[in-house]
């Protein structure tokens, strides 16, 4: 019996606790419920003028202070409301009356509306603290988190909101964009999406939408959706971009050209998105081998921004090539074009020669090799040539191969040709071996001669 006792004493004492909690609670729900009846009874004026009545003897009179709250805060009298539950909030710990959930609740959503987000963080947390199974509170929270960057902490109020109302298009709206932002793609989709059904014409959602898809692989989808946005006056530009950016990794040149020419059509376009739509649509048409209007985009780059990228190379480097049918024939043309070319250079390079193809061989689009009977005044041979299509150096590995091929056809001697350069160790494999090579200058000479019928190097 006396081991008992203390355990009745405990259980007593838990039980007024309870007690006295409850009927605290149900006190203030109470006194707000009553204060809510006593408004709709006495009308606006009413509660005006006793409220009023009731601060000029008191500023600080807790029931006055609430009366005016409520009433600012439906009216959605922001400024007067924030003023009001301000000084509520600093009164709450000296008056156990006062429900510090509901005010402190109002003070950071009256803080929200009036772009006060400090504030409002503030009041929404010691909210927070005193119940956290409010929809509002969950809600707002996780949208200032968001706003903030921290998607971790914003998806797990958005969530706890969205346990709450499950249809609360933006709930799931700012749920999905914080998924897509942590990467989580699958899961920003299906939020996504859901969202879109609710509202749907929230383009950008639509447009993280394309690019969950985009993610996760689902090319085709992403494109669509990307490619029905291109007329919308703000996700256009970007959807343009995006578009072309899949188009040109697909090589379908023609159509990333026509989106990033759809993208440069907007209004009022952003300078970054602007510079790299033009900058991509340099490189489509590069791909295409339309080098003019290639240059004419990348040097209006270059105009604002003279470093852009490596648009100065480019620039460099094409001014040549829009100069030289021959030598864009040599380093963008389809193979058979690159082939026939060097055939001709292959007939050209020996002057006042009987020079006769016996054989054609390709790597890769990487280079041609052409094995030709040639006859002079002075001697007869085999001859290997080898056509680089490069603007780099050429290595060593690539004149080894070339020494074992002069070998295995028979051949006398072996010319290699780049309108790159050779590395210093290249060129010092061939010093002992029967092959010339001939970098940018020369064989920018064999190509002149092409067209000129001149007769060039090698007597």
């Amino acid at each position: 019996m006396v081991g008992i006792l203390p355990i009745l004493l405990v259980v007593v004492f838990l039980a007024a606790v309870l007690i006295a909690l409850l009927a605290l609670t149900g006190r203030k729900s109470e006194n707000s419920n009553g204060r809510k009846k006593k408004q709709r009874t006495k009308g606006r004026d009413a509660v005006l003028k006793e409220a009023n009545r009731r601060l000029a003897q008191n500023p600080k009179d807790p029931e006055a202070l609430v009366d005016l709250g409520e009433l600012y805060y439906r009216e959605q009298a922001w400024d007067k409301a924030l003023k009001t539950y301000e000084v509520l909030v600093d009164l709450c710990g000296a008056n156990p009356d006062l429900d510090e959930f509901e005010i402190n609740m109002r003070y950071g959503l009256a803080s929200l509306k009036l772009g006060r987000n400090d504030d409002a963080y503030k009041g929404l947390v010691i909210a927070r603290t005193l119940k956290q199974s409010n929809f509002e509170v969950n809600y707002n929270l996780g949208m200032l988190e968001f706003g903030k960057k921290n998607y971790e902490k914003a998806s797990q109020l958005l969530q706890q909101a969205r346990t709450q109302d499950p249809e609360h298009a933006p709930t799931l709206r700012y749920l999905g964009h914080a998924q897509f932002r942590m990467k989580n793609y699958r899961d920003a989709l299906a939020l996504l999406r859901k969202a879109i059904d609710l509202v749907p014409d929230d383009k950008e959602s639509l447009y993280a939408v394309a690019e969950c898809y985009y993610e996760i692989g689902q090319t085709d989808q992403a494109i669509k959706i990307f490619t029905h946005l291109r007329p919308d006056p703000v996700m256009g530009p970007n959807a343009s971009l995006f578009a072309g950016t899949i188009h040109m990794n697909q090589h379908q040149f023609p159509k990333a050209i026509m989106d990033f020419e759809l993208g440069l059509k907007h209004e009022n376009l952003k300078i970054e998105v602007s510079v790299e739509l033009k900058y991509r649509l340099a490189m489509a048409y590069l791909k295409q081998q339309e080098i003019g209007r290639a240059l004419l985009y990348l040097r209006d780059v270059q105009t604002g921004y003279p470093n852009y990228k490596d648009v100065p190379q480019l620039i460099a480097k094409y001014q040549e090539l829009n100069a030289n049918k021959n030598l864009q024939i040599f380093l963008m043309a389809a193979t058979g074009d690159f082939v026939t070319l060097c055939r001709k250079a292959a007939l050209a390079y020996f002057p006042r020669a009987k020079v006769k193809i016996m054989d054609i061989s390709v790597n890769k689009n990487e280079w041609a090799d052409i094995l030709a009977e040639v006859e002079t005044r002075k001697w007869q041979d085999l001859v290997l040539f080898r056509f680089i299509r490069t603007q780099g150096q050429v290595g060593e590995l690539i004149l080894r191969d070339f020494h074992s091929r002069i070998k295995e056809v028979k051949a006398g001697k072996g010319y290699c040709l780049t309108t790159g350069s050779f590395t210093d160790e290249a060129k010092k494999f061939v010093e002992a071996r029967l092959i010339d090579l001939i970098e940018k200058d020369g064989i920018g000479k064999i190509l002149d001669s092409v067209d000129t019928g001149t007769q060039s190097l090698v007597d």
